[in-house]
């Protein structure tokens, strides 16, 4: 009989506190506790966020577990994200998860929320190995040649700002609300995508480079504004989708480059802005041109999540890779 393994995994690393318990690589349960408190500021407070984290994140475990159907003695390990994130909200998901850890006698393990992303795709899937993931969020752009479930390789990132952090600061021109990346994919379904023309950066291997796209629109939304103060009001989903088609395009081109030269065959994406509607089409429009398999995590696992922390938990306890009561949470930290 098979082992039974239940991971009892929490994520903090930025404004969503997360739990999640996993059995044997099954989802039983993944509970979100989103923070509306940023709204007003345009963006992430950490010191904010911090406190709403500690505010809920009892609540949210205790909900995970009952949700999931088991007791508390009957969980295997408590997995936590490690790194990176904001250091404020790391700390308190990592001291909740060593004192639960300490307090049943349970093993503790470190996860890092960007292999995480990567394995999230094992959750409803069985990608082949290797498989190639392109993984996009706020804070990160990167492609991952994914070679085991604990063996990864990073073989492009951006070397500014990543695309999460593009869609946002656009929105922002455009006087959007925060959180701003998900209205520019709304506009975007309903404008022209070739309406305005946008320069497209171009770097060497398989890295990105967004700072070059954002000035550009910010010259560009300047110069139309002088001549109409309501031209962005009046041209909204014709630059969305402008600016949405030039971001999209430039990660599409280099994730099919790195594809091409490694000959793999098995692509995905993951992170937040693998929500994005356009980015979600253009990959499947590219999985037909090169023959590739195509995997997209179901939304819920797109964004920051526990589900994602507990799977790479499960790989890991199965690896017997567990850490000690010393492990330190850190804001940048290398896989």
């Amino acid at each position: 009989m098979q082992k039974i393994i239940n991971i009892l995994a929490i994520e903090s690393s930025c404004d969503e506190t997360s739990a999640a318990i996993v059995q044997n690589g099954k989802v039983l349960s993944n509970l979100i506790a989103t923070q509306k408190v940023h709204e007003r500021f345009g963006g992430v407070v950490p010191e904010l966020a911090s406190r709403v984290h500690m505010q809920n994140i009892i609540p949210v475990v205790d909900a995970a577990i009952i949700d999931a159907g088991i007791k508390k003695k009957y969980i295997s390990a408590v997995a936590f994200t490690q790194a990176p994130g904001l250091i404020g909200s790391l700390l308190v998901g990592a001291c909740f998860a060593k004192a639960f850890a300490q307090a049943l006698k349970l093993p503790l393990i470190s996860v890092h929320h960007m292999q995480a992303h990567v394995l999230a795709h094992f959750i409803d899937a069985n990608p082949p190995f290797p498989f190639l993931c392109l993984t996009v969020s706020g804070g990160h752009t990167q492609i991952v040649l994914c070679k085991g479930f604990l063996d990864m390789e990073i073989v492009g990132e951006t070397i500014d700002d990543a695309a999460g952090e593009a869609f946002d600061k656009v929105a922002k021109m455009l006087g959007l609300p925060y959180p701003g990346g998900p209205l520019v994919d709304k506009y975007a379904k309903e404008g022209d995508p070739l309406k305005f023309k946008f320069p497209l950066s171009e770097m060497k291997d398989y890295d990105f480079s967004f700072s070059g796209v954002k000035t550009s629109i910010l010259y560009f939304l300047q110069a139309q504004r002088k001549a109409d103060p309501d031209f962005a009001a009046n041209n909204m989903a014709d630059i969305c989708a402008s600016a949405q088609y030039t971001i999209v395009k430039m990660l599409i081109s280099k994730l099919e480059k790195a594809a091409k030269h490694l000959n793999i065959k098995h692509v995905g994406i993951a992170g937040g802005v693998s929500a994005n509607s356009g980015l979600r089409q253009a990959l499947a429009d590219a999985g037909k041109r090169n023959g590739w398999e195509v995997y997209i995590p179901r939304f819920e696992y797109c964004t920051d999540n526990a589900a994602m922390i507990g799977i790479t938990g499960y790989h890991k306890y199965l690896s017997g890779d567990f850490a000690d009561m010393a492990v330190s949470p850190s804001a940048r930290a290398a896989w």
